[in-house]
């Protein structure tokens, strides 16, 4: 019984060792190397749109502020009350 034990408990480390090095090996190989290079720039692609589109929301935010600190918005001068209908 003890040797049926051990002979089980070598096989499933055994399978557990041979799917750990082939899927290590085929990381290694043109084709894991590209999909992980793909993976990777895609990954950095979506970053970078991220990142331009909160720049162009700031940008936005910023362009109103400074339009209505020198008057271009069109209500310099203009008070509140002077707008409601």
């Amino acid at each position: 019984m003890r040797r049926l034990f051990w002979l089980g408990l070598g096989i499933t480390v055994g399978a557990l060792v041979v799917r750990r090095l082939s899927a290590a090996a085929q990381k290694l190989t043109p084709s894991g190397i590209a999909g992980s290079l793909s993976a990777g720039l895609s990954e950095l692609a979506a970053a970078i749109g991220e990142f331009a589109g909160d720049v162009r929301t700031a940008m936005g935010e910023r362009e109103q502020e400074l339009r209505a600190g020198v008057g271009l918005d069109g209500q310099l001068g203009a008070k509140p009350e002077d707008f409601t209908a």
